[in-house]
């Protein structure tokens, strides 16, 4: 017995025929290269998204730290 998942269910509501043609004929759309490309430029993209909110936790660190450091020097 298949699992039918729900991105499947998506597929089919969208066009009945392309998911008969990609999941029991087995033919595979033209434009693959393309997904997989685009895939690894999202996985690209999230991680300088991911590098970028660390970067910002330290710079706030940093700048809460000098503040401190200030406010320590004038008292």
């Amino acid at each position: 017995m298949d699992i039918i998942r729900a991105s499947e269910i998506g597929e089919y509501y969208y066009c009945a025929r392309s998911w008969w043609l990609r999941r029991v004929a087995g033919i595979e759309p033209d434009g693959a290269e393309r997904r997989v490309l685009g895939t690894l430029g999202h996985v690209r993209h999230g991680r300088l998204v991911h590098a970028s909110q660390r970067l910002l936790w330290i710079g706030c660190a940093l700048l809460l730290g000098g503040a401190g450091l200030v406010w320590w020097a004038i008292r």
